[in-house]
């Protein structure tokens, strides 16, 4: 098959996933919210719309948001790098036990059945939507990040649970962090370089070690789909500074709260599937 050939007989998955990056660029820019928290749901029923079975939609959808988190999440860092908001010296005490999270997170997304993580994305996103609706301009429940054991303890988690569901970690370790009385504004960006030591490692360990299901869709290698990658990491690129460009000109506070109303739904929809 000829690309041409290829191209035609695959215009409909092309459009859907050009459409996905767009979408999740648009929403990081006028939300800043991580990138993996929307491509996950889309892909996931994006996939199954194709003829994917709900079980390889989400081992798929979940390694390829965290390969198309990889190029974005590096641009991410500059950003903040440049305005002082990324928390080296907390990095350099969390990233090998973020990194071991995320080995044993990835390795496990090779080996369990997708059901669990279509579960555990469904919690994670319900759980993220409330603390959005309910929780913004609370104050702090700790007056301080805890000690070496606690800091290792959530290092670990966050590397785990974000590498399981396909996200960067911010959706995790900003909440996380501010309830410990951390600065936003540091949290958001030290999120960012969380990001890519989570994406990274978690999209090669799919990559490599994973194994295509018989009903992947077509470009999918390891747990990849390659195709999906390279439709989507540009149109986020590109559709960010509009969604950002939107910011601007929109009430952001009330945006996210449409947005947390959407997550929930995704959440429990996801959740709701599992028991139909």
């Amino acid at each position: 098959m000829n690309m041409i050939e290829f191209l035609t007989s695959n215009i409909s998955t092309l459009l859907a996933l050009v459409a996905t990056g767009a979408f999740a660029g648009i929403l990081a820019g006028l939300l800043g919210v991580g990138g993996g928290i929307v491509i996950v749901p889309v892909l996931f029923f994006v996939f199954q719309g194709f003829g994917v079975s709900p079980e390889s939609a989400m081992v798929i959808a979940t390694a390829t948001s965290l390969a198309t988190i990889v190029p974005t999440s590096i641009s991410s860092i500059r950003s903040h790098q440049q305005k002082g908001n990324v928390d080296f010296a907390l990095l350099r005490r969390w990233t090998v036990f973020i990194f071991i999270g995320v080995l044993a997170g990835s390795w496990l997304v090779t080996r369990v059945d997708g059901t669990w993580l279509t579960a555990l994305f469904g919690i994670i996103a319900t759980l993220s939507a409330l603390n959005m609706l309910f929780r913004t301009g609370k104050s702090a429940l700790f007056p301080a990040l805890p000690g070496k054991a606690g800091q290792t303890a959530m290092g670990t988690s966050i590397g785990f649970f974000s590498s399981m569901v396909g996200i960067g970690g911010g959706t995790i370790s900003v909440p996380l962090l501010t309830l410990y009385n951390y600065p936003a504004h540091k949290a958001v960006g030290t999120a960012a370089a969380i990001g890519l030591i989570i994406s990274l490692p978690g999209a090669l360990t799919m990559l490599v070690f994973g194994s295509a299901p018989a009903d992947a869709p077509v470009g999918t290698f390891g747990l990849v789909n390659l195709l999906g990658f390279l439709c989507i990491v540009p149109l986020t690129v590109l559709f960010a500074p509009l969604g950002a460009s939107l910011a601007a000109k929109l009430d952001s506070a009330k945006l996210k709260k449409v947005f947390a109303v959407v997550l929930l739904i995704t959440g429990m929809r996801m959740l709701i599937q599992l028991l139909l």
